[in-house]
């Protein structure tokens, strides 16, 4: 089992900025792919960015590259994702998942989620 908690959502501005927090508990840490989701209201979950296996290798959605960056701390089990420039699209429940190989809407482990808020 893993389990992971989200925080550092919140209500920003347009062209603000946020870090989330993934902290991950349970099996090894490093084992696992890692990534971020987001669901907006009305909407399906939707891939935001990741990492390939448990590598250091990243990709992202094309609406946000550029503008977030996912890190990850495997000293202290936390993943990270650091949103700029953010606008109104970007407001949406965001979710940590953890998966073997690769993260996708069907992963095995999931946060309970942290709202994102970007107001005009």
């Amino acid at each position: 089992q893993v389990q992971l908690v989200e925080s550092g959502g919140g209500l920003v501005q347009t062209g603000g900025s946020l870090r989330l927090s993934c902290a991950a508990s349970g099996r090894t840490f490093s084992n696992y792919a890692m990534g971020w989701f987001r669901q907006a209201p009305g909407k399906e979950r939707a891939f935001v960015a990741g990492f390939l296996g448990s590598s250091g290798s990243t990709y992202y959605a094309d609406s946000v590259k550029g503008r977030f960056t996912i890190s990850r701390d495997n000293a202290k089990n936390t993943v990270y994702l650091q949103m700029n420039s953010l606008n109104i699209e970007d407001t949406a429940v965001y979710y940590c998942a953890a998966n073997p190989g690769l993260v996708t809407t069907t992963s095995r482990y999931w946060g309970q989620g942290t709202q994102v808020t970007v107001s005009s």
